[in-house]
């Protein structure tokens, strides 16, 4: 029976969601790629940075 309430709770609590429209999913969608593939090039960047740096360091 816990899990057939935990179900009904649930299907209730997200009647309370205000869900996103189809133009905000989508520009939030844009905005979270846009991002993580800055971040990407950035940590990348310094990566690059700090391998060559260590590597005439070693050497």
């Amino acid at each position: 029976m816990q899990i057939v309430d935990y179900i009904k709770d649930t299907k209730g609590e997200l009647t309370h969601v205000s869900w996103p429209t189809k133009r905000q999913a989508i520009s939030y969608t844009i905005a979270v790629v846009i991002i993580s593939i800055v971040t990407a090039f950035f940590l990348g960047f310094f990566d690059y940075i700090f391998s060559i740096g260590l590597s005439k360091l070693i050497s």
